[in-house]
């Protein structure tokens, strides 16, 4: 297929602020047509929060776009904040922010960890929604989480290297154990190393080819924290999902448009969990771009997001 540009640049209409309990408040931005087709941005990480880039997915005159840091993310606050942050939190907090809005139903966008948010609130709640596009599917798996802490040394190992290495020898048995320890301490100087030790790792190994850019986000200090902290939070808990818990949940959604992109060559998360899923959902378009890794910015991916979200502006 041809390279879909992002569209243009834009700006919300409207922002505001969303108290969901547990002392968190979640930002929220809505952009595009305000009469539009309602359609939901759930970010990666978790806590890695949305971004103006993001918005830029829908075409605006057709999709009403509505963003949100989730819970610890981005610009909602307490940033980094592990209280009262699960998955469950997280689905009822979509549910919330839906009603708040004044939306009927809405199509569900996320990758990478936003595809894990998305499969599981749509699987809570398929009847708020119109319709799913996945990307870098991600299902919350023990394997999958012992694939991002130790596997991704096997393809990129001067960057394992580098995030193992970070911690003493003594400690780099249990690399989730310690840096969580070290992602929790109370000092700046203590938990904000790790975290960007961390999210840099990440980034590095998100891209088919070097991206200075992306390490440039990963290295910020909200960026960092938030991914690095509630990521390994969400590490320890096996993401606070039964271990086939998406898979077999796929009966709820099963009458619901799909889309499924996944980069080939992705190694944060790996091809083998995209295809599993498809073939317990076999209903959904399932597109694996050839020369892609984990970012939905790469050509490939970004085409193929755009192209499905330009054919659901008729199907939902």
């Amino acid at each position: 297929m041809s390279d879909l540009p992002f569209y243009p640049e834009i700006e919300p209409h409207a922002v505001g602020r969303l108290a969901v309990g547990g002392g968190h408040e979640l930002y929220w931005e809505v952009c595009g047509n305000p009469a539009g087709r309602p359609v939901v941005f759930l970010h990666g990480g978790p806590g890695a929060g949305a971004s103006t880039t993001h918005r830029r997915y829908f075409d605006p005159k057709a999709y009403r776009i509505v963003l949100f840091d989730q819970r610890g993310a981005g610009r909602s606050t307490p940033l980094g904040s592990l209280a009262a942050n699960t998955t469950q939190d997280l689905v009822r907090d979509i549910e919330r922010l839906r009603e708040s809005l004044g939306i009927e139903r809405w199509l569900v966008f996320g990758g990478s960890w936003g595809s894990t948010l998305a499969l599981a609130y749509a699987q809570a709640h398929p009847a708020s929604c119109t319709g799913l596009v996945l990307r870098g599917i991600f299902l919350g798996r023990r394997s999958e989480i012992d694939w991002f802490l130790y596997g991704i040394g096997n393809v990129f190992p001067e960057h394992w290297r580098k995030f193992a290495e970070f911690l003493p020898p003594a400690e780099r048995a249990d690399l989730l154990a310690n840096y969580y320890d070290r992602l929790t301490h109370a000092d700046p100087a203590v938990h904000m190393l790790a975290a960007r030790s961390w999210s840099l790792y990440e980034g590095a190994c998100s891209t088919l080819l070097p991206d200075p850019q992306m390490a440039d986000r990963f290295g910020s200090d909200t960026v960092a924290l938030g991914i690095a902290r509630i990521e390994a939070h969400y590490f320890r808990e096996n993401c606070f999902l039964g271990e086939r818990q998406l898979l077999d949940g796929v009966a709820a959604i099963r009458h619901l448009p799909g889309v499924i992109v996944q980069g080939r060559y992705d190694m944060v998360c790996p091809i083998v969990s995209a295809d599993e899923l498809a073939r317990a959902w076999p209903q959904a378009d399932y597109r694996i771009v050839a020369d892609a890794g984990h970012s939905a910015g790469e050509a490939g991916i970004r085409s193929q997001l755009i192209a499905a979200t330009d054919r659901f502006r008729s199907l939902v």
